[in-house]
């Protein structure tokens, strides 16, 4: 595909929009992704290089997960390896499946991970802040590094989400340090479908690295905002940018 210049500024101001939303209440895949699709990327490329930029946003907060001895290493090792083996399958999968078809599933999938990203019920903070890798946390975060990771591999939006539900649910962390495990889980995710797109030729380099200078951006002016009222805009700004994907999908505009 050609890149011009309404390519950029079409992906570019929705990806700044992805990191600020990101920043403040969650759920910037759900825009980042639909962003690409908006700009006329066969739905393949648009997972690839939302992968780009996204890999290069989760690792700022994986070093500050790092930083803040918030990741349990013993647990993340074995999990980033699920994740990796998870992810690679998901990616050749969705390389299986023909642009058509990936469009009918996306029309199903996004509004079901945005269900998800958006229903704060759905997590559970009454775990310990101390992560005890034990038999069972340690085959919970085997498993959903490695289904989740398939389902990032597949497509990416509310992996993040998924990951935490899962741990706060089943390991019994707080969503402070399931979000601690989630990230690394998430990056490894990213990196390891990457390198699959990467070898298939689907991603747009230039646009993938242009819009995670946006991306980061986001990041930045949301977190200095400080809103209190801050996450009101979340819900609306991602079911507006959902319902216009779906328009796009059904309408063919």
């Amino acid at each position: 595909m050609e890149l011009t210049p309404v390519t950029f500024l079409i992906v570019c101001p929705l990806v700044f929009l992805a990191g600020l939303v990101d920043s403040i209440g969650g759920g910037g895949g759900l825009i980042s992704l639909p962003a690409y699709l908006f700009a006329g990327l066969p739905v393949h490329s648009a997972i690839a290089t939302n992968k780009l930029s996204s890999s290069i946003g989760t690792s700022v907060s994986v070093a500050r997960f790092i930083r803040r001895g918030l990741v349990n290493l013993k647990l993340a090792v074995p999990s980033v390896v699920a994740a990796i083996g998870g992810s690679a399958l998901g990616a050749n999968l969705a390389l299986s499946v023909s642009d058509e078809a990936m469009r009918y599933i996306l029309f199903a999938v996004l509004p079901l991970a945005a269900f998800f990203v958006l229903n704060r019920k759905t997590f559970r903070d009454e775990g310990k802040h101390e992560v005890v890798a034990d038999q069972r946390t340690t085959i919970v975060c085997l498993i959903s590094a490695f289904v989740i990771g398939m389902y990032d591999g597949f497509y990416g939006p509310g992996t993040g989400t998924f990951l935490i539900i899962a741990f706060t649910v089943f390991a019994r962390m707080t969503v402070t340090s399931a979000n601690a495990q989630a990230k690394i889980i998430n990056l490894t995710a990213n990196i390891s479908s990457l390198a699959v797109y990467l070898v298939n030729g689907q991603v747009l380099i230039p646009l993938g690295l242009a819009a995670a200078v946006c991306n980061m951006a986001g990041n930045y002016v949301g977190s200095g905002l400080a809103l209190q009222q801050g996450t009101r805009i979340v819900r609306p700004v991602i079911i507006g940018v959902l319902i216009l994907l779906m328009s796009k999908i059904i309408f063919g505009w």
